[in-house]
């Protein structure tokens, strides 16, 4: 469906992305994540057709769109910021691109109608001004904007980044839900590791303009590819060299105590495994506590390494801060570069 095929993309001498090669298959909700600056958004924009690359090509449905006008590449575009009209009501904001192409008014209307029942706008806010409404109401607005042109791509820049924890955690659900009823390709850009992971079929992880991993919400967090990857999707520990040699002392294989090594805070058990799974055990000692309702956090030391546990509240007796903490830990969730 849409194809990047050695793309070079340069601002003067700043070569911001210097060779992208990535494929996204029709239907999928596919993302890009990374830190600012790394270049998703300068992937997104050359997809749209705002940004011309210096080299290579960009190809939707198996044509040659590197150089495609942007309003015809049937591309559909949520910003960050939305970039609504404020003074002008709801239906004549997703009317806009409708009215660009000069389509009929009775036509216009019953697209609008239609795109709103689909985002959960009603008749009434239809009739409002955009800056009467909420912040998710407007991140409607501008999905249903893109929409109501029926883009075979929807492309969407960091939409959720602007609103509030709670709301954000409703409407990435309700975003992902629309997708997959609508079945169309969507491009979305974040920063945030947890809507990558939540809403992604697929995830190329950025880094300095370069894509170190892509593959599926699993295949990122739990087979992380890369030291970068591993480190900034996800919280997790850095192990010393000592602690890896303790494992290897106490019966572990396929771990090196030479080569940088990492462990995701769950992987880090207190407690005795289930029966049937591996688990080393090591001695520590619980330096802190923080309760999160279901879960809390032990920092626990151990072998010069300073080891932060998710635990599961789950009735188990509390650990204070001075006690001796078993840690149990499967060699096969370290994670080695």
């Amino acid at each position: 469906m849409i194809t990047y095929e050695n793309v070079e993309v340069r601002f003067g001498e700043q070569v911001a992305i210097p060779d992208l090669n990535l494929h996204v298959d029709e239907g999928e909700f596919f993302t890009l994540l990374g830190p600012s600056g790394c270049g998703k958004t300068t992937a997104l924009r050359t997809l749209a057709g705002f940004i011309e690359p210096s080299r290579g090509t960009v190809l939707i449905d198996g044509k040659d769109a590197t150089r495609l006008p942007s309003e015809k590449r049937r591309v559909g575009m949520v910003f960050q910021n939305y970039a609504l009209f404020p003074s002008m009501s709801v239906g004549a904001n997703i009317a806009f691109g409708l009215d660009v192409r000069r389509t009929k008014k009775a036509e216009s209307e019953r697209l609008v109608n239609e795109i709103a029942d689909q985002v959960e706008l009603t008749r009434d806010q239809l009739d409002k001004n955009v800056s009467e409404l909420s912040g998710g109401q407007q991140q409607r607005v501008a999905i249903a904007r893109a929409l109501v042109l029926k883009p075979r791509i929807l492309l969407l820049d960091e939409p959720l980044s602007n609103l509030d924890a709670k709301l954000r955690v409703q409407l990435r659900e309700q975003l992902k839900n629309l997708q997959s009823e609508l079945g169309i390709t969507t491009v979305y850009v974040t920063h945030d590791q947890e809507e990558a992971l939540t809403m992604s079929d697929r995830i190329a992880v950025f880094n300095k303009g370069v894509v170190e991993q892509v593959g599926s919400p699993e295949d990122i967090y739990d087979r992380s590819a890369t030291e970068f990857v591993s480190t900034f999707v996800g919280a997790i520990n850095a192990l010393s060299p000592d602690f890896v040699q303790r494992l290897v002392d106490a019966g572990a294989t396929g771990i090196d105590p030479a080569k940088p090594s990492y462990l995701r805070r769950e992987k880090v058990s207190l407690h005795p495994p289930r029966t049937g799974t591996a688990g080393i055990r090591l001695d520590g000692i619980v330096a802190g506590r923080t309760y999160h309702g279901a879960y809390s956090t032990y920092v626990v030391e151990s072998a010069g390494t300073t080891l932060i546990a998710m635990v599961t509240e789950n009735g188990e007796a509390v650990l204070p801060p001075g006690s001796t903490a078993d840690l149990y830990i499967d060699p096969a969730s370290i994670l080695q570069y």
